[in-house]
């Protein structure tokens, strides 16, 4: 239980130091296993450089794992 609190408050804290974007981004594949940069377009409505940006930052922190190329591109958590 107590590891459980503590694995909690670190996810709280990492969250917090995340712009919206990536949040957002974080809590669809969370929520459904997967996501692409369609799909993020979809649900923020910005723009696909804006996301591919947030989408490089979260893969750098070894936050999100990229699965293919090109178009067939998607991403997951590690």
């Amino acid at each position: 239980m107590h590891r459980l609190r503590e694995k909690i408050e670190r996810e709280r804290l990492l969250l917090a130091q995340l712009p919206d974007l990536s949040v957002q981004i974080l809590e669809h594949v969370r929520a459904h296993g997967r996501i692409t940069i369609g799909d993020a377009v979809t649900l923020t409505g910005a723009s696909r450089n804006t996301l591919k940006q947030h989408f490089k930052a979260l893969r750098e922190r070894g936050l999100l794992a990229l699965h293919g190329q090109g178009r067939g591109a998607w991403y997951s958590f590690p």
